[in-house]
């Protein structure tokens, strides 16, 4: 990221300016660094799903990498999802969450928009594997998810999910940043260092799954690309002279059903303004966190992984569903009650889900080997 201030002092709102901002906007996306993608379209790359899957893995996400730093810091990547029955099974899911909330008269809010405006669904990873888990593991066994949180995140990633649907007439949400520290207010953002600064976005990959085709009428997700490489961003996007600019220059790309979109977090974005007459846009907007962060919601994977063993046991290829299911990391633990046996850590929930499948293990002995899992990380 571009630094525009001593590394050894803090940033403050007051010295952030547009035109150090400008500056690192004048990047530009070089083709012939991506070679694995199909093309660039204004200044964002472009991927095919079966393309970025065919070759060695290991060069797809250093490509990846290399897209959220020192690139555009967004890539699109078209047919993620090849078999759109699985995008409509999970869309079908959504819309039966989204009809009860409505029923009982909840209104879920937005960080960046008016509440109410658009339809939310919280924590819909926990809810969907609940609701429908084989409709969940189908949806969660997708490559391109995997290949693109372990190129940002490495191993043991924890998925959050959470659906938006905007309205037609829905208004555009800010420009902003993510999680974490796009999340505070200026004075609580200044308190922490620059290197700080830094390492939120690399805590965090953002992401985005179309469950609707989106035209750029229906306000598809606004980027400002190479954005991210502005170090004091999370201290500039609430100044008026920087929301002004991204309103007049940001770019909007339309998605297909089963498109994704991945992206830096520290790349300024927002929710764009629903000028359609009938599309209810509908994206999953995932959060997807490193093991050694702090995810962005409560997620209770006990529960998902109770929910989904049985349809994981059938699924053909379910690993990557249950990186998405499970809790990948197994600190922090009781080390009294739970001592690494033989390594330097105990099993981690995920280790114990795979053991399971491997292993043939009946739902009932799975779950009784769970709850003592559980059980032996508690203080209590």
């Amino acid at each position: 990221m571009a630094t525009t201030h001593a590394p050894d002092t803090r940033w403050s709102e007051a010295t952030c300016r547009l035109e150090d901002l400008l500056e690192v906007l004048a990047d530009r996306t070089d083709p012939h660094d991506f070679p694995l993608a199909t093309e660039v379209i204004d200044e964002v790359l472009c991927y095919d799903a079966a393309r970025l899957l065919e070759g060695p893995s290991e060069q797809a996400r250093a490509e990846l990498v290399r897209a959220f730093s020192h690139g555009p810091g967004i890539v699109v990547v078209r047919g993620a999802y090849p078999d759109q029955a699985v995008v409509d099974r999970a869309t079908v899911a959504f819309e039966e969450m989204i009809a009860a909330q409505r029923a009982s008269g909840v209104a879920a809010g937005d960080h960046f928009a008016k509440p109410g405006a658009n339809d939310r669904v919280w924590n819909a990873l926990e809810k969907l594997a609940v609701h429908a888990p084989e409709a969940f593991v189908d949806y969660y066994a997708n490559p391109i998810v995997a290949l693109a949180s372990t190129a940002w995140l490495g191993p043991g990633y924890q998925v959050t999910s959470q659906v938006n649907v905007v309205n037609p007439g829905g208004a555009a949400q800010v420009g902003h940043r993510d999680y974490h520290l796009g999340f505070l207010p200026p004075a609580r953002i200044e308190q922490f260092p620059p290197h700080v600064h830094v390492l939120s976005p690399v805590l965090t990959l953002q992401g985005a799954v179309a469950h609707t085709d989106m035209p750029v009428e229906s306000g598809p997700t606004m980027y400002l690309p190479h954005s991210q490489k502005y170090g004091p961003g999370y201290l500039a996007t609430g100044r008026p002279e920087f929301r002004e600019h991204f309103e007049r220059h940001h770019v909007q790309l339309p998605l297909q059903t089963g498109d994704a979109v991945f992206f830096n977090p520290a790349v300024i974005h927002g929710a764009g303004t629903n000028r359609s007459t009938d599309v209810r846009r509908m994206a999953n907007l995932l959060q997807i966190s490193s093991a050694f962060g702090r995810a962005m919601e409560s997620v209770d994977r006990d529960r998902i992984c109770r929910a989904v063993y049985p349809a994981l046991r059938k699924h053909p290829g379910p690993e990557h569903a249950v990186t998405a299911a499970a809790e990948g990391y197994p600190f922090p633990t009781n080390l009294d009650r739970d001592p690494p046996v033989d390594g330097l850590a105990p099993p981690s929930q995920a280790d114990l889900v795979r053991r399971a499948l491997a292993e043939g293990w009946a739902p009932e002995a799975f779950e009784a080997a769970l709850t003592d899992h559980t059980d032996r990380r508690g203080t209590a």
